[in-house]
């Protein structure tokens, strides 16, 4: 009987986990059809990665696929949001005709810093 209700709410998790997925997907939709991630943080997708990154370890590490399915399924959707938030970032010198994003490792490294030692992209 206790297998059976474990099951079942693991069913559920999955389910509200595809909701919070889904969640990343609406955002990164809506950074794209503005074409600007102006006003999106960019430490807390960050942290959400990161976050969902050690979920998946430890559901791994204990045998819940229920954790690591739901953390799997949210690391693909907030990469998505972090590919939009890279990609229409409003970079300081955009407009210019010699323009180049930063690469994904100066980027990250800007995102964690403090804003008052960020350089400004």
């Amino acid at each position: 009987m206790i297998n059976y209700l474990t099951n079942i709410l693991g069913v559920c998790f999955i389910f509200t986990s595809i909701l919070d997925a889904i969640k990343y997907h609406w955002n990164a939709s809506k950074i794209r059809s503005v074409h600007s991630s102006k006003g999106h943080s960019r430490k807390f997708i960050n942290v959400a990665i990161l976050n969902d990154v050690v979920r998946t370890a430890y559901g791994i590490s204990v045998h819940d696929w229920y954790i690591v399915a739901s953390s799997l399924l949210a690391i693909i959707f907030m990469i998505e949001l972090f590919i939009s938030i890279y990609i229409y970032y409003p970079y300081k010198n955009r407009y210019r005709h010699n323009f180049q994003r930063p690469n994904l490792f100066l980027y990250f490294i800007n995102s964690v810093l403090p804003n008052s030692w960020a350089k400004k992209l």
